[in-house]
Formats: C-alpha cells, structure tokens, sequence
C-alpha cells in the first residue's frame, strides 16, 4: 500500500453535493429519538446505553418540548438497521436545519459537523445538514447508531425542521477511491505545506462543505486542505482521475509534494489572482 498526501491551496471551497448528484430517499428517520441536555463524548459510543433519556421528537426544537429556556449543549441518539440491498451503496444522512452546531457520529466514528463548538463558537443554523457516509462505519442487517451532538447559543435549539432521512445517490461515479470526509486544513499559505510529515495541528473540515459553516466564517484568502489515503497496488499502474466537484475560486493540486495541476490562474504566486468564472467549473 502506498500512503499519497492530496493537497490544495487556493481561494476554494467545495460544494456540499457535486457534480449534480441525485438522491433517493431509503429511510424516513423522523419521529422519536433519545435525548439529553449535557456534553459527554462517551455519548456518542455506538455501545453507550441511553435506556434513562427522554424522548424527543426530531425534527423540532428542544423548547417546545420540555426543554424551554435550555441553552448549551445537548445529545441525540438514534439506531437504524441497513438491508443487504444498500450495502456498498453510496449513503447520506440528512438532518435538515440545527440551531446551531452539530457534530455527528455513526457507531462511534465522527462522519462530520458544521459550525464551530466553543471555545471558537461560529454558527451555522442556516445551513443544510446532508453529511456522506463511509462505507467502513456502516454494519449491513445490524443495528446502526447514530448520534448527534448539539450546541444552541440562544433561542429555539436543535434539530429543528427539514427532512431527517437516510438517502442514497442515484447513478453514482463508480470511484477507486473515495475522498469525501474529514481533511486537514489551514488558512494561509505556505507552498512548504504540501508535504508536511505533521499535520496534527491543523483544524479538521469536511470535505465537500464551504469553510464557512464549518468555524471560518467571513474568511476570504488562501486555504490549504490535505488528505492522507493508501493507494492499493494493483491501481498503481492505471491512469487515475482526481474529481472534485466544484471549487469557489481557484485551485492548485499536489500529490506528494508534486505540482500535478491547477484551475485559474495564481500568476506566480503574488496574489494577483485572476478570477472569474472558474467557481463554476
């Protein structure tokens, strides 16, 4: 297995679905899951036992339902069993509008999160939540937990409204390999950061989703984000593609430290840049 380092540097972000993907609903996951005001990560373990929460209705805020005046930091739990026929598939949850944080668990691994959680509160209440979801977390005719993790600053808090539904991708690109999750990023930028041996002190971002809603709110210049992904060997000698959706504004590719290909032009790096309809490419 070759580990490969995938970089970009450019003024960018990535567009939540790509390349005009089509979603099939599979499940209705509306109606009642578990809930708890308080912060304890052990909640979002797939094994954590949650038989003494209350029962809340999803989507709706948490006010109207016992919880009036509660602002903080609150939990979500709820399981799901995946037929045989979607295994392999390419899968999405669907959480509509949360007010005004969230991070999200399936079986204990974080598939993503929008807004930022304090101490560098930013948040994201307008934003619609449709996170991917690895195939390695997903167990086929099994009990599937998911977990979802909340933080409201003031008024209404919650999952608040919009559809709450396990969807799959009608027609999906059939991929070698799947790059859409957690990356590493950074603002600024440094061409050194294409190949660091660290990365660990980078914040995390979901890729695809726009930087703003995910605690760079307002933030406009350069940003790098990078991946790390082991390569099998029998792709090694093929030709390969790098998709990426759509990028708002420009971008450079590195693989390895290498310069593999760019949209727009940086004119050398002087900040120059020449922007114009490259977003929508």
């Amino acid at each position: 297995m070759n580990k490969i380092k995938y970089t970009l540097l450019g003024l960018i972000f990535f567009c939540r679905l790509s390349y005009g993907q089509e979603m099939e609903v599979v499940m209705d996951l509306s109606g009642k899951w578990s809930f708890s005001i308080g912060d304890n990560l052990e909640w979002a373990n797939e094994n954590f036992d949650h038989s003494q929460w209350q029962e809340i209705h999803v989507p709706g805020p948490w006010e109207s339902q016992g919880y009036y005046g509660y602002d903080g930091t609150a939990w979500y739990r709820e399981s799901f069993t995946l037929n045989l026929e979607l295994n392999n598939q390419n899968l999405y949850l669907e959480l509509g509008y949360i007010d005004d944080v969230d991070e999200v668990y399936i079986n204990g691994k974080k598939i993503g999160f929008t807004g930022s959680f304090p101490p560098n509160y930013k948040t994201a209440y307008n934003a619609r939540r449709i996170y991917s979801i690895p195939k390695n977390v997903l167990k086929s005719n099994s009990k599937n937990v998911i977990a979802v993790r909340v933080f409201d600053e003031q008024l209404e808090g919650g999952i608040l409204r919009g559809n709450i539904k396990l969807l799959k991708e009608r027609n999906p690109l059939l991929l070698d390999f799947d790059l859409q999750g957690l990356w590493k990023f950074k603002t600024g930028d440094n061409e050194n950061w294409s190949y660091l041996n660290d990365y660990s002190d980078w914040s995390e971002i979901l890729v695809p989703g726009t930087w703003e809603n995910q605690g760079f709110f307002n933030y406009d210049g350069f940003a790098w984000y990078v991946i790390q992904f082991k390569l099998s060997y029998d792709l090694i000698h093929d030709d390969l593609v790098v998709v990426l959706g759509k990028i708002d504004d420009l971008d450079q590719l590195y693989i390895n430290g290498e310069f593999v290909a760019s949209t727009g032009q940086f004119e050398e790096r002087n900040y120059q840049l020449n922007a114009s309809n490259e977003y929508n490419e």
